[in-house]
C-alpha cells in the first residue's frame, strides 16, 4: 500500500499542536514496538483465552471497572469506553520509564475493534475522548512525510501509574496485558490474515457491526470477566423488576444503563449464539429463578451446556412458587384445585402466566396445610378396614399395600407379605405392574407361578419368582428388599443375581473373615432403604438394587470406605477424618487470604466470597481427580499393552528359537555335512564367490564385449572366470605354504572353510578393479564425451561467465563441470548394461533345482580318489 493511500485510512482532521506536543508522550520515533498479534502462541485454540485462573479474571476485572470507572470516562457512550479499553488492552507496560505506556493504531483498525466505520471513530469517538482528557494522541509520519498510524497514550493508566504505581487496579503487567488483548481478541477481535504468518481468527462478535455493536461487545467482555468457570453468569441480588429479569438487572449494572437497554443487548446476545438463558428446576416443576450462561466460556472450560429453554426478550416470565406456599398463591378457576391436590395446582401455576420472583420478596400471608391432620384413634394395621371388625383384617377386594403410602408422599408403613393376594380396590382400576426394566414397557398381565404372560407389543415375559434364591448367602444379603424382589420378572431377578454375587466376591476380598460378606451387604441395604424413606418409595425395584442399594458409596481414596465406615472393621473411616482435617484447614486458609487480600468486606461479603472460592476449589479439585484418574488408566492401559507386547515378543522368540533348531539339524544341500542349518560355511563362501566371479565377468562384458552377442559377452566371462580362477589357485598355493605339514588333515571341515574364504577374499579385492576399469572406459563411450560437451557448454554459459567465457575461472569451472558430466554418465551406463546383461542372462539360463543328496551319492562314489584322499580311505 501506498503512503497517499494508506493516509486515507488514517484521521482526516488534523491535529492540533497542544495534542501533537503532548508533555505527557515521549518524543517522536520513527520505529514503536507493538504488542504480539494475539498474545497466544500460533495453532492455540481460541477458547484457552477464555480459559482464565480466579485470580487472572479478578484481576483483570478490576482493572477494567478501574478504568471505566475514571472520571474521564463517565457519562461517555459505550463506544468511546470500548475505544478506551482496547487502547487500554493494547498498551504496552512500562519498562524502567513511566511513559512508555502508548498504544499503537490507526483509525480504520480501531473501528474493526468496534464494530464502526473509521469516519464514526474519526468524528464520534476519538474527539471526544480527546475533549475529556481521556486519551493523548500522536499521528506517526514515517520518513515520506506520510501519516501511518496514532501514537496514543490511555490518561487513566498514565495517571494510574504516576500516583498509585503497581499497586494500582490499572498497573497491570506485561503479561495481563496480553492476556486481556487476548480475551478481546477471542470476544470481538476483527481478525487477520498475514501473508508470512499463521492467519488469526475472528472473533465472536467479529461480524456483528454497525448501531449497537459496541454496547454488545462491552456487554460481553464485562459479562465473560464476571462469569465463574462453571460458565454461568454471577447475578445480582436484591428486588428487580419483573419485566426485564435479574439477567437484563445485572448487565444493567455492568453497563451502567437502564434494564431496558440491558434487555435488548441481551437478547442481542442469546441471538448471536453466545449467550444462553434458562431457569432453574424447582420440585413443582414451575420455572424458577433466571440464569445466565456464557456459552463461549462454559465451552472453554468443557463443561456440558445444560438445555436452554426460550425466555422471550420483552414478555413476562415464569414465576417460581416455593415449595411450601399454598393457599392463594393459585389463581383463576384452578385455585380451588390447591385445596384437594397433593401437587398444589403446579400445572395450573405453569398456565397462569411467567413470572419471576425476586429472592428479596416476601410471600403471601401464612396459610394452612392443604391437608388439615385429624386427630383418630389409634389403628394397629392403618388401612381403610381397620375399624370393621374385631379381627383387624381387610374386607374383600382390598389390595394387599393399600396400607402403605401411595406414589410415595407419606412414610411407609410395614411391609407386607410379598405372597399376598393382588386385586383392584373396591371397583379402582387394577394398578399397572412394575416397569420391565429389559423391554422397557409395562406388563399387560401378571400371573403367578411363573407362568409366561403377554406384554406390549405381542411379546412374552415371565414373571419373577416370589421367594428368594436357595443360597443361603443370597438369601442374608437380599433378605431386607424381598418386597421388591418378588416385584421383578425372571430377567431382571437372574442379573439381581449376578450383581449381588460379584459384589459379594468384591467383599470377601476385603474382609478378614469373608464368610461375614452376605451380612454386610445386607446392612448396607438395609441403609439404603431407609435413606430413601422405605420399599414403597421405590418407584424402580430393579433399577434401584443394581443402580443404589448394591453400589459401595466410598466417602475417600479407601477402597474399604463406604459412607464414611471401614467394611473390614465397622468403626469410622480414619481417611475419612483425614479429608475432613484437611478441608477444615483449607477453609481457614482460604479465609485467611479472603482477610489479607480483602479486609473491607462485610460478613455477608465475605461469606459470599468465601463460599465461591470454596466451590471454585472443589471444581478445580474435580478436574485434578479426573485428571488424574485418566492418567491412571492411561498408564494401566500403557503397562497392559507392554505386559502383552512382552508375552507376544517371548512368545515369538520361542517359536524361533525352535524354528532354528529345527533349521540347525538340517544337512547341507551342497555337501551333505550333517547339522549344517542347511548350508555349511564353506558351501556359502563357495556361492558367494561363485556369485562374485559371475558379477565380474558381467560388468568386465559391460565394455569389452558387444551386448547384442551372447557368444562375445560368454567369451570375456569365461576369460574373466579363468583369471580369478588363477588367482584363486595362487592364493591357495601361498596359503598351504604358510600351514604346517598335517595341520589341514587335522581338521579337514576348518581347512575347506578356510581355503572357501580366501578364494572369496581374493574375487572381492578384485572387483573393484574391473568396476573401476568399466567405468574408466564407459567415460570415453560417445554418450560421455557428448554430456561432457553440453555441460562444458553449459557452465560457460552461466550468467556470471557471460563475460568472459574463456577466462581461466570459466574455464575451470567447466572442466570441472565436465568431470563430473563424464562420472555420471559412466556409471549410468555401467548400472543400465549391467541390468541388461542380467535380464538376459537369467532368461536364458534354466533355474533347476539341486538334486537332493540321497540321488547325488551314485555320482560322487563314481568320482576318483586323489592320493591323499585314497591314502586315507586305505588307513
Amino acid at each position: 500500500m501506498s503512503g497517499v493511500s494508506m493516509a486515507a485510512t488514517l484521521l482526516a482532521e488534523p491535529i492540533d499542536d497542544a495534542v501533537v506536543d503532548s508533555p505527557f508522550l515521549p518524543p517522536q520515533r520513527n520505529a514503536l514496538r507493538s504488542v504480539p498479534a494475539c498474545g497466544r502462541p500460533r495453532g492455540e485454540d481460541l477458547d484457552d483465552a477464555l480459559r482464565l485462573g480466579r485470580g487472572m479474571r479478578l484481576r483483570l476485572l478490576a482493572a477494567i471497572r478501574a478504568l471505566l470507572a475514571d472520571e474521564s470516562l463517565v457519562g461517555l457512550g459505550d463506544a468511546a469506553r470500548l475505544a478506551a479499553v482496547v487502547l487500554y488492552a493494547k498498551s504496552r507496560a512500562p519498562e524502567g520509564r513511566k511513559d512508555d505506556l502508548q498504544s499503537y493504531i490507526w483509525g480504520a483498525e480501531l473501528g474493526r475493534w468496534l464494530g464502526m466505520t473509521a469516519s464514526t471513530v474519526h468524528h464520534d469517538v476519538l474527539p471526544v475522548l480527546r475533549q475529556r482528557n481521556a486519551l493523548h494522541t500522536r499521528m506517526v509520519i514515517n520518513d515520506e512525510g506520510h501519516p501511518v498510524g496514532l501514537d496514543c497514550l490511555v490518561m487513566p493508566l498514565w495517571r494510574a501509574h504516576q500516583g498509585g504505581g503497581a499497586a494500582h487496579p490499572l498497573a497491570l503487567n506485561k503479561a495481563e496485558l496480553a492476556v486481556l488483548l487476548r480475551l478481546i481478541e477471542a470476544l470481538f477481535g476483527p481478525g487477520w490474515a498475514p501473508e508470512d504468518k499463521e492467519p488469526t481468527p475472528p472473533g465472536l462478535l467479529a461480524g456483528r457491526t454497525g448501531k449497537g455493536a459496541a454496547t454488545d461487545r462491552l456487554g460481553l467482555l464485562l459479562m465473560v470477566l464476571n462469569t465463574r468457570a462453571s460458565g454461568w453468569l454471577q447475578l445480582c441480588g436484591g428486588s428487580v423488576r419483573k419485566k426485564e429479569g435479574r439477567g437484563a438487572a445485572t448487565l444493567s449494572r455492568l453497563l451502567g444503563c437502564s434494564p431496558s437497554g440491558a434487555r435488548k443487548v441481551l437478547a442481542r446476545l442469546t441471538e448471536a449464539g453466545v449467550v444462553a438463558r434458562q431457569r432453574k428446576a424447582t420440585v413443582t416443576r414451575m420455572n424458577g429463578r433466571g440464569r445466565v450462561m456464557l456459552l463461549p466460556v462454559a465451552r472453554a472450560y468443557g463443561r456440558v451446556l445444560a438445555p436452554v429453554e426460550p425466555v422471550s426478550g420483552s414478555g413476562t416470565v415464569s414465576s417460581q412458587r416455593p415449595d411450601g406456599a399454598v393457599g392463594d398463591l393459585a389463581s383463576g378457576p384452578d385455585a380451588g384445585a390447591l385445596a384437594t391436590s397433593g401437587v398444589c395446582g403446579a400445572e395450573a401455576a405453569v398456565k397462569a402466566g411467567d413470572r419471576e420472583r425476586p429472592d428479596g420478596a416476601e410471600f403471601h400471608a401464612d396459610h394452612a396445610s392443604v391437608v388439615t391432620p385429624v386427630s383418630s384413634p389409634p389403628l394397629s394395621g392403618g388401612f381403610s378396614g381397620e375399624g370393621r371388625g374385631g379381627e383387624g383384617r381387610r374386607p374383600e377386594d382390598v389390595c394387599v399395600r393399600e396400607d402403605q403410602a401411595v406414589g410415595g408422599e407419606a412414610a411407609a408403613a410395614e411391609p407386607a407379605s410379598p405372597v399376598a393376594e393382588v386385586g383392584p380396590l373396591r371397583g379402582e382400576k387394577p394398578g399397572k405392574s412394575a416397569v420391565d426394566e429389559q423391554g422397557g414397557r409395562r406388563a399387560a398381565g401378571t400371573r403367578a407361578g411363573g407362568r409366561l404372560e403377554a406384554v406390549a407389543g405381542g411379546k412374552t415375559r415371565q414373571q419373577g419368582r416370589a421367594d428368594l434364591p436357595e443360597d443361603l448367602g443370597l438369601r442374608v444379603a437380599l433378605g431386607p428388599v424381598a418386597w421388591l424382589w418378588a416385584g421383578l420378572n425372571r430377567w431382571q431377578q437372574d442379573h439381581v443375581v449376578k450383581a449381588v454375587n460379584a459384589e459379594l466376591e468384591r467383599l470377601k476380598d476385603l474382609l478378614m473373615q469373608p464368610e461375614g460378606a452376605p451380612r454386610l451387604l445386607a446392612d448396607r441395604l438395609t441403609d439404603r432403604l431407609e435413606e430413601t424413606g422405605g420399599e414403597a418409595r421405590v418407584s424402580s425395584p430393579f433399577g434401584w438394587i443394581t443402580r443404589r442399594g448394591l453400589v459401595q458409596r466410598p466417602a475417600c481414596s479407601d477402597v474399604r470406605c463406604d459412607d464414611g465406615i471401614r467394611l473390614d472393621t465397622g468403626g469410622d473411616c480414619a481417611n475419612c477424618g483425614n479429608v475432613i482435617h484437611i478441608r477444615r484447614a483449607r477453609r481457614v486458609r482460604i479465609a485467611a487470604d479472603i482477610n489479607r487480600e480483602l479486609p473491607g468486606l462485610g460478613v455477608a461479603e465475605r461469606r459470599q466470597v468465601l463460599e465461591e472460592r470454596l466451590r471454585e476449589y472443589a471444581v478445580a479439585e474435580a478436574e485434578d481427580f479426573v485428571w488424574r484418574r485418566e492418567q491412571a488408566r492411561a498408564e494401566q492401559a500403557r503397562r497392559e499393552k507392554a505386559r502383552a507386547a512382552a508375552r507376544e515378543r517371548g512368545e515369538r522368540e520361542r517359536r524361533e528359537a525352535a524354528a532354528d533348531a529345527v533349521r540347525q539339524a538340517l544337512a547341507c544341500e551342497d555337501c551333505g555335512q550333517q547339522r549344517s542349518a542347511g548350508l555349511c560355511e564353506a558351501c556359502g563362501y563357495r556361492r558367494r564367490t561363485e556369485a562374485a566371479i559371475v558379477e565380474a565377468g558381467l560388468v568386465a562384458a559391460t565394455w569389452a564385449a558387444d551386448l547384442d552377442d551372447a557368444v562375445d559377452v560368454a567369451a570375456v566371462a569365461a576369460h574373466v572366470r579363468a583369471t580369478l580362477e588363477a588367482d584363486i589357485e595362487t592364493t591357495h598355493q601361498q596359503f598351504l605354504q604358510l600351514m604346517e605339514p598335517g595341520e589341514l588333515e587335522a581338521n579337514p571341515t576348518a581347512a575347506a572353510s578356510v581355503l572357501a574364504f580366501n578364494a572369496l577374499q581374493a574375487v572381492q579385492q578384485a572387483l573393484p578393479e574391473y568396476r573401476s576399469s568399466a567405468l574408466g572406459r564407459l567415460g570415453s563411450a560417445p554418450e560421455a564425451d557428448a554430456e561432457a560437451r553440453r555441460a562444458y557448454k553449459t557452465e560457460q554459459n552461466r550468467r556470471w561467465f557471460r563475460a568472459n567465457p574463456n577466462g581461466a575461472d570459466a574455464v575451470a569451472a567447466a572442466t570441472k563441470a565436465t568431470d563430473a558430466a563424464r562420472e555420471r554418465t559412466a556409471e549410468y551406463l555401467l548400472a543400465t548394461r549391467l541390468e541388461q546383461l542380467r535380464k538376459r542372462t537369467a532368461a536364458r539360463t534354466e533355474t533347476v533345482a539341486p538334486a537332493p543328496w540321497s540321488a547325488r551319492l551314485t555320482e560322487l562314489a563314481a568320482r576318483p580318489l586323489d592320493g591323499d584322499q585314497a591314502g586315507a580311505a586305505i588307513a
